[in-house]
């Protein structure tokens, strides 16, 4: 079971819900090519509202994440898409099924 945990909500500026729903769905070969994140979810939580969420093993696989591609890509585009600066939340999982 991964122990630990990302969640990241993102608030689409309007009229930009199409491009951060293209930004968030391009990222996914990015991922894939992390050995170290676990699973990976970009989350549609409703109009304009998006989020990240992705687990890791180790605190060394989940930095490697932050300091990775996506993470990168996601902070040049935060001004042009986002409507409030993304917040990142560590979370340390109890349990999983």
């Amino acid at each position: 079971m991964p122990k630990l945990a990302l969640y990241v909500p993102l608030k689409a500026k309007p009229g930009k819900e199409r491009d951060v729903a293209n930004f968030l769905t391009s990222a996914l070969p990015l991922v894939q090519a992390e050995a170290g994140t676990v699973t990976w979810y970009a989350i549609e939580e409703g109009p304009g509202a998006y989020a990240i969420f992705d687990t890791f093993d180790t605190e060394e696989d989940r930095q490697a994440h932050l300091d990775g591609k996506v993470a990168a890509a996601l902070m040049d585009k935060a001004e042009e898409l986002f409507s409030e600066p993304p917040q990142i939340h560590k979370f340390t999982l109890l349990a999983a099924k």
